[in-house]
């Protein structure tokens, strides 16, 4: 009798740690995604004011497009340009955070459901994450 009672309380004491370490994850995935659309806004706020007050009467011919300079088409481009405080660059930048921000959220699943040792989610997790980095990097240009 005494024995039904300790496995009821073991599986009673499993699923309450269970239950804290979820909680736990859903609360550390909230803080990151929060974190990574504040900071992306603060980005491209800053990069919003610097390109403003630069260019504060911009000649634009909207009968023409003009896309995007060379320099602002690849990560290393971004960068050059945010670290030198032009605020092309700074906007693409926090446009990169914003990107990067739910891939980072599915990188965090993984180890989570890998330490959990949950290894049907960990496949699926690391399958999409798969197809995350293969569309932003592996896609054909152009």
């Amino acid at each position: 009798m005494t024995q039904g009672k300790e496995d009821t309380e073991k599986k009673n004491m499993s699923e309450a740690t269970i239950h804290r370490s979820d909680q736990r994850m859903d609360e550390i995935m909230g803080g990151l995604l929060r974190t990574g659309v504040v900071l992306a806004a603060a980005i491209v706020l800053v990069g919003g004011v610097v390109y403003l007050t630069r260019h504060r009467v911009p000649v634009t011919n909207y009968g023409v497009f003009q896309g995007e300079p060379g320099d602002l088409r690849t990560v290393s481009g971004i960068f050059h340009e945010a670290l030198a405080f032009r605020g092309r660059g700074l906007i693409q930048l926090g446009l990169l955070v914003l990107i990067a921000t739910p891939v980072a959220r599915v990188a965090f699943s993984f180890f989570a459901f890998l330490y959990e040792r949950d290894w049907t989610y960990v496949l699926v997790t690391l399958f999409v994450l798969g197809l995350l980095v293969y569309s932003l990097f592996g896609g054909h240009p152009g």
